[in-house]
């Protein structure tokens, strides 16, 4: 992702964690909630999981905590059960896990499942009880912003349309994680070649080439997953190479990019 996002990001983090420890809720109306949208493997996870090592850079103590949640877990079939998991979370697990006053980063992965868009979902598809889950996320991002001011939460979701109205605007800052360019898809395959180096030397010699970005133009418009697994596609093409990736050419990545371009596209968009 383009660099000022990130460090607007990072500067998010670190003035809400400033502010909202001096400055009242009243007048920064701060909840401490960033969060990022994009399509599914453009990093958002990740860009959250090195956040807090970023964020120990700068603040005073040197230290950072990290968090993360996987909402998927919180929800239950159980009537008023996800509801309670929410509330007990964030009202008691979460403050005593950071009752030192360390800032904390706290990640809620693909948070569209326990922030459910009210105004859009029918209570037939979507039980009162998903509905109640998601007032229990919002009154906790209302009481958290006052009682734990040293805690930053960081919401991910690849369906950003799928969030409640309510909850997005509680959002001090939202970031779009978009699709990687032409210069992002040939990092990410030069990265992935010098990872499969360690192992097989010839590859992090494919790293270097010169016509890597050739091949990085075939894939612009994929994720970072279907990306890396390009390389492994390579793999497959031939049985020497499955043998001994040290065989595998930039030919060769050339024609499994092109086939994942081709395999990946819509049944409509390969018809025409």
């Amino acid at each position: 992702m383009p660099p000022e996002s990130k460090d607007r990001l990072l500067r998010s983090v670190v003035l809400g964690l400033q502010l909202r420890q001096r400055v009242s809720f009243n007048v920064s109306a701060l909840h401490g909630l960033a969060l990022l949208v994009g399509p599914p493997g453009t990093g958002k996870s990740t860009l959250v999981r090195g956040l807090a090592g970023q964020v120990a850079t700068v603040v005073k103590g040197g230290r950072c905590r990290f968090i993360e949640i996987n909402p998927h877990g919180l929800m239950s079939a159980e009537h008023g059960q996800s509801q309670q998991r929410v509330h007990h979370l964030f009202s008691e697990l979460i403050p005593g896990l950071a009752d030192d006053g360390i800032p904390t980063v706290l990640m809620l992965d693909e948070v569209e499942s326990i922030a459910v868009a009210r105004s859009e979902a029918s209570l037939a598809a979507n039980p009162t009880d998903v509905h109640r889950a998601t007032d229990a996320i919002l009154t906790a991002l209302d009481d958290g912003a006052v009682r734990t001011p040293h805690v930053f939460t960081v919401a991910t979701s690849n369906f950003s349309g799928a969030l409640d109205e309510a909850f997005r605007s509680r959002a001090d800052i939202t970031i779009s994680m978009p699709l990687p360019d032409e210069v992002g898809v040939a990092q990410i395959l030069q990265k992935t070649l010098e990872g499969f180096g360690a192992v097989f030397p010839a590859l992090a010699n494919l790293a270097g080439s010169s016509r890597l970005p050739e091949v990085a133009r075939l894939l612009v418009g994929k994720d970072g997953r279907s990306i890396r697994k390009a390389v492994t596609d390579a793999m497959l093409l031939r049985m020497e190479v499955t043998i001994d990736p040290n065989k595998m050419t930039l030919d060769d990545l050339a024609e499994a990019a092109t086939l994942r371009v081709v395999t990946e596209m819509e049944p409509s968009d390969a018809a025409h």
